[in-house]
Parts: C-alpha cells; structure tokens; sequence
C-alpha cells in the first residue's frame, strides 16, 4: 500500500513537470511571444492555457498589456514667439503588438526612459513651437488652447511611434506641469495688468459716452415737456385772465364788497395751522364780524338794500 502511494504521488510530479515544461498560461492582462530557438514567432493575445515545446527549444515571453503611465521628463521649451516655458507631459500607453514592441526593445535597457521619452519631447517641443505664449497663459479664459494643443500632440505622437514600429498604443496624452521662469512671470503679469487696464478704460469710456447719451436725452426730453407745459400754462394763463377780467369789471364797480370778499379769504389763510391768537376784533379785518359792511350793489338804489342774511328765493 505504501508502494502505491509512492508510486502515485512520483507520477503526480512527473505529470506537473511535464505539465510546467509543455505547457503555459495567459493572463487576461497579459500578451505573450513564444521564443523558438531564440527567435519570436506569431504573438499570443488571446487568455488561456497554451502549450509549447519544452525549454531550450520554445519559451515564453509575457508582457503586460495593461495601461500605462508615464510622464516624461520636465524640460525647458519654447513657443512661437520665443518666450521660455518649463512643460512636463504624460502619456497613457499600452502595448498592442508584442512582436514588434519585441523588436523595439530587445536592444533597450529602459524603454519609456529613452525611446518613448525621445519621441514625447520631439513632439512637444515640435507642437509647443507652433504656438503662442497667449495660448498657453491668459487673463482669458478663452483664449487659452490647452485642450486643442493636447490634441495635436496626441495626434503626432501616435504617428510617431506607428512610424517607430513600437508596437504601441497612445491612448491618452496630456499636459502635466506648466512653469515660466521669473522674468517670463513678470513681463506675464505686467502683461496682463496692462490689458486689464486698457479693458477698463475702454469700459469706463463706454460708460461715459452711454451716460452723456442718457443725459444728452434727459435733457431733449425735458426741454421738449417743459415747452409744452409752459404752452399749456400760457393758454391757462390766457383763458384765467379773460375770466378774471369779467370779475375785476364788477369788483370795480363795488370796491366795498371787492374789500369784503378780500378779507373772507384772508381770515381762513391766517388760521389754517389750527393758530390761536388773541386780538381786538374791533379792528380789521374781524371789525366785519360785528360791523356788517353795506353790500348794497353799486348798480341798485340806495332805498333797496339787499339783505345778505335772506333765505327766501328770489323770483327772477
């Protein structure tokens, strides 16, 4: 019985041995390049176990095909119109054809350190060259162009390293880190401060002109009511004064009740701010109170006098 069992357990090592020497497994995250005599053959992307034959004849070769980043080194570069910037840029990748990504770097000791590297900083000091320092800093918001300069720096880097043979897939690139020295900072600013003062004068010159517009109209408009109310006010004028001449003929031809009438409207002007006062009504104008004038028309006789005090309606 201890035989058998001893028997089992060598056969059960020979089989993983064989198993381990013929055969090999494929991750989901990984591609693989079987090595026949030192050579690459056909890539292996597809997730399984895979056989081959025993080492030294086959051997595998196991990349991970997953995303990478890798952000390049921070260089010193400059724009369209020579102004110095310091740009830091990433770049998400992957590798699409083992074979060829193989190829690229069995002579390489650090790919993304010397090749990938090499090409990110052509293309960005290539693409960075084409533009202007506005684009990359502004007090404007919309003229800066960072995500269109992205774009073309995606845009030639995928075809720099299709060109290369990397066997590569760019999926992402972008802008990391931005920096300008200290005098590029200053004439910056000073740069900006001058354009937000020009933009404020102009906005308070706009806002004079609209101002003296709107007075400009203030004063047409009231020019234009004042000389219609003065026009209504001389027709006013002209129709109270024919009136009142009708009644200045009749005050004249009776001063006395022209008098009378007078100090009627005076006496309520004179204590209309609830006002006490303390006089002799003996004397003018509250002489009419106990005194009662003749108010005798200067037209009727002087045996008719006309009494005030009447309540009877008198028949025309």
């Amino acid at each position: 019985m201890k035989n058998i069992a001893i028997t089992i357990f060598t056969i059960l090592i020979i089989i993983t041995l064989g198993l381990y020497l013929i055969s090999f497994q494929v991750r989901e995250t990984e591609s693989c390049l079987i090595m026949t005599f030192g050579k690459a053959s056909t890539p292996i992307t597809e997730p399984g176990w895979k056989l081959k034959w025993p080492y030294p004849i086959q051997k595998p070769v196991k990349y991970d095909s997953r995303m990478k980043v890798y952000a390049s080194e921070t260089e010193e570069t400059t724009t369209s119109g020579g102004e110095p910037i310091i740009v830091e840029t990433y770049v998400v990748w992957k590798i699409a054809d083992p074979l060829l990504y193989y190829n690229a770097t069995s002579e390489v000791s650090d790919f993304e350190g010397d090749s990938l590297n090499s090409q990110i900083r052509n293309v960005q000091n290539s693409v960075i060259g084409r533009h202007d320092f506005s684009e990359f800093v502004n007090s404007d918001e919309d003229k800066i162009a960072f995500e269109s300069i992205e774009e073309e720096m995606l845009s030639e880097l995928r075809d720099s390293v299709t060109d290369a043979d990397f066997g590569i897939e760019i999926k992402t690139l972008g802008i990391k880190k931005l920096k300008i020295s200290e005098d590029v900072s200053t004439k910056v600013f000073d740069r900006m401060r001058a354009e937000r003062n020009r933009r404020a004068q102009d906005t308070i010159s706009e806002g004079k002109t609209e101002a003296d517009s709107i007075e400009q109209d203030r004063i047409t408009i009231s020019d234009t009511i004042l000389a219609a109310a003065e026009a209504r006010a001389k027709i006013i004028r002209g129709k109270g004064d024919a009136e009142a001449a009708q009644y200045y003929e009749q005050l004249n031809e009776d001063p006395e009740l022209a008098e009378f009438l007078y100090v009627m409207d005076m006496i309520p002007e004179m204590l209309k701010d609830r006002t006490t006062i303390v006089i002799d009504t003996t004397k003018e104008p509250f002489d009419v109170l106990w005194n009662k004038p003749n108010l005798t028309p200067a037209s009727a006789e002087p045996n008719e006098p006309v009494n005030i005090n009447s309540t009877e309606e008198v028949e025309e």
